[in-house]
């Protein structure tokens, strides 16, 4: 006697969903192909904040890398990145060459707006000017937060300042294309100027964070 096994319902519920969503993730840009030059500041700046560097998914640039330097040692690189507690998850402005050696490790080959948003990003349309007049700044979005962010939550403002008006725990992460805002305790991390902002500034009236950023410096 041979037992089939019993069909699945066609009917029945959902067992997934598949959606599109966007996620800012960490960027290393790759300037040499010296490994052991990589792993020494590399592990100055996890001393520094070694909770921001933990279990965080990194994105590779090869987009500054010299060429005809030596070719990028991926084994060696992953490895030194997994060492420190971070989940490297895929690499961008490569070459042909240096691609097929990133897949061959498993990493994702990405576009370059993928780091930033997850999908390319639209250019905002420019008002027209008057002549001899002075551009001006475009007035930003503002994003109010009145609930305490807790440890694993994150927020972002995309497009503007963020402020939060309670308590932000150790663990919970800020971010924000323009200023950031804090009136109560910071004890996360703080990321102001997400896109490149060398302007914008982190305001707090209790400073424990474990990270502050601004413009990615």
């Amino acid at each position: 006697m041979v037992v089939k096994p019993s069909s699945p319902i066609a009917n029945g519920p959902a067992a997934f969903e598949l959606k599109a969503a966007g996620f800012t993730l960490p960027v290393i840009r790759l300037l040499v192909g010296d490994m052991e030059a990589v792993a020494e500041q590399l592990g100055s700046k996890v001393e520094q904040a070694p909770d921001f560097f933990r279990n965080t998914p990194v994105v590779i640039d090869l987009a500054a890398f010299p060429e005809g330097a030596a070719d990028v040692e991926f084994p060696l690189l992953v490895g030194l990145l997994r060492g420190y507690g971070m989940i490297p998850f895929g690499v961008r402005g490569g070459t042909k060459t240096q691609n097929a050696a990133a897949e061959a490790m498993e990493l994702a080959i990405l576009g370059e707006a993928f780091a930033r948003s997850g999908r390319p990003e639209p250019r905002p349309a420019e008002a027209p000017q008057n002549a001899g007049e002075a551009p001006r700044k475009a007035a930003s979005r503002f994003t109010l937060v009145t609930r305490p962010v807790r440890s694993g939550q994150r927020v972002y403002a995309a497009g503007g300042d963020l402020s939060v008006v309670a308590p932000v725990s150790s663990g919970a992460e800020l971010m924000a294309d323009g200023n950031i805002h804090v009136y109560g305790p910071l004890r996360g991390r703080a990321l102001a100027g997400m896109k490149g902002d060398t302007d914008a500034r982190i305001f707090c009236q209790d400073l424990q964070a474990e990270l502050v950023s601004v413009a990615g410096h």
